[in-house]
């Protein structure tokens, strides 16, 4: 067995996924309809609870070994959008239909799909990375706000095309955004 091949295999023996099979499983709310989904790949990151959502940290993304030449190409990106499972999301959480935004109780009870909480029906997180490096099937980059052991969807390069021009944006979000750049240094 190569090198890749044994790295990949140790992180699914050190976080098991929640399925027998190393697929995600995920049943529509609204129907009987069921679509399988399996894993490209598994987040390596030292982050543990709150830390995951500091954008400076660095994780990896083991791709699985049969994968690898589906990489070639990407390095030549500084960014790309890692779309993941969030696998520590219960199936009570997922339940949840109306959050407040941060958990804020002065912000209005929306929808969650009005918002960016991981309490989802289907949990897949989407963050815009930093590509840090690329070797062999091993990226490494850059702001993942995924847990170690997370089950990797997809990697799509960003380009140019992903910015959306006169985006609109509701009071409560301009009003967190506000907050959040009028902080002061520390």
């Amino acid at each position: 067995m190569s090198i890749c091949a044994v790295a990949f295999f140790e992180i699914l023996k050190s976080q098991p996924f929640p399925y027998s099979d190393n697929t995600a499983e995920m049943t529509g709310l609204a129907s009987e309809k069921k679509l399988v989904l399996n894993p490209i790949g598994y987040v390596r990151t030292r982050a543990k609870g709150d830390d995951v959502k500091d954008k400076l940290h660095l994780s990896e993304i083991f791709i699985d070994c049969e994968l690898t030449q589906a990489l070639e190409g990407i390095a030549g990106f500084s960014y790309v959008f890692v779309l993941f499972w969030r696998h520590e999301i219960s199936g009570k959480e997922r339940e949840t239909l109306k959050v407040h935004p941060r958990g804020r109780l002065d912000l209005p009870l929306l929808g969650v799909f009005a918002t960016r909480t991981n309490l989802r029906p289907n949990p897949i997180g989407l963050t815009l990375c930093e590509l840090v490096k690329v070797e062999g099937n091993v990226l490494t980059v850059r702001g993942l706000d995924a847990f170690d052991g997370t089950p990797v969807l997809d990697v799509k390069p960003y380009d140019s095309w992903d910015c959306a021009e006169n985006a609109r944006m509701p009071e409560w979000w301009m009003k967190l955004e506000k907050e959040r750049t009028e902080k002061p240094s520390a």
